[in-house]
């Protein structure tokens, strides 16, 4: 589904947002109201983010998901201060995170909580992390900052996480580098860096991004099972509903910058109820039903002999 062109009204983004759940009791963990963030280059302003509004609470997972450039990852990103600082802003909105406003709190403030409370598991795993330093190293940095602890013991621990997350022979690996590493490890050596403080909020952003299926489904149950041991609450962003839909409690479906639908997982994925999920779930492949339209005509191979040659 495409979005309106700047300046039109789109009248799925714009529709109200459908909440399934009704008003949640409890003290949420996290509780983002009214987010609004902005992109200002080239004599124009894009605003990324219209609007955001939700809940996580201790011990939850939600499933942010969405298009590619939908807002999921700029949202993200917002809450832990991580916009380019001349081009992009928070104009609006509040993120109350265990009693405090993060979205205006002081840099000094909030690099106490960036890491040590919440956790960000970004994109890339191989444009994330530091070249030039070792897997070991880019932990231990962590645990020295945010627990003050001494070198030996931070390294012991850094041990101890890659253990956790499933690497083979850490007391070894700890000393390479990330191009040392595969895919998969990379990205459990990031999710190692992510729970070193033991955060209470984990942010996931396209975990399973660029994995072949086998190694996703790995990831996917070393998070359920990690979240289970610990605790935490998780908000997993992705475009793949195959990948919250056993993994998730609730979703919200981002479109064109705003939430336009917000419930539990069993409920939104059964019975959508707003046009863009509804289209979102069709755009999915099934194999419990038929094939829609015509396969693709087969040229039979005499007539790959006789196609024309390129000339050098």
């Amino acid at each position: 589904m495409t979005q309106a062109p700047a300046g039109q009204i789109d009248p799925i983004a714009d529709a109200p947002t459908i909440i399934r759940d009704g008003k949640r009791s409890g003290t949420p963990l996290l509780s983002v109201d009214g987010l609004f963030v902005e992109f200002q280059g080239r004599g124009r302003v894009v605003r990324a983010v219209r609007g955001l509004s939700y809940d996580i609470a201790p011990g939850e997972t939600i499933g942010l998901v969405g298009e590619s450039g939908s807002g999921k990852s700029v949202s993200a990103l917002s809450l832990l201060g991580l916009l380019p600082k001349r081009v992009g802003k928070v104009t609006a909105g509040t993120a109350t995170f265990q009693g405090e406003d993060i979205l205006h709190l002081p840099e000094e403030r909030l690099r106490k909580i960036r890491g040590a409370k919440i956790a960000m598991i970004f994109q890339d795993p191989l444009s994330s992390l530091n070249p030039v330093l070792t897997i070991g190293r880019q932990i231990t940095e962590a645990l020295e900052t945010h627990r003050h602890i001494g070198e030996k013991e931070a390294q012991k621990r850094a041990v101890e996480l890659l253990e956790l997350v499933g690497i083979p022979g850490a007391d070894k690996r700890i000393n390479n580098y990330p191009h040392q590493f595969s895919g998969g490890m990379r990205q459990r050596a990031m999710i190692a860096m992510a729970l070193s403080c033991e955060p209470s909020l984990l942010i996931a952003d396209e975990p399973t991004t660029a994995l072949d299926v086998t190694i996703q489904a790995q990831i996917l149950e070393l998070l359920r099972r990690l979240r289970t041991e610990l605790g935490m609450a998780v908000l997993i962003i992705t475009h793949d509903l195959g990948v919250v839909a056993g993994f998730a409690d609730r979703l919200a479906v981002m479109y064109a910058g705003r939430l336009v639908e917000l419930g539990p997982t069993e409920t939104l994925l059964a019975d959508p109820a707003h046009p863009y999920t509804v289209g979102l779930l069709r755009s999915l492949p099934r194999l419990d039903r038929p094939r829609q339209g015509a396969p693709p005509p087969r040229v039979a191979r005499s007539d790959w002999r006789r196609a024309p040659r390129p000339r050098r």
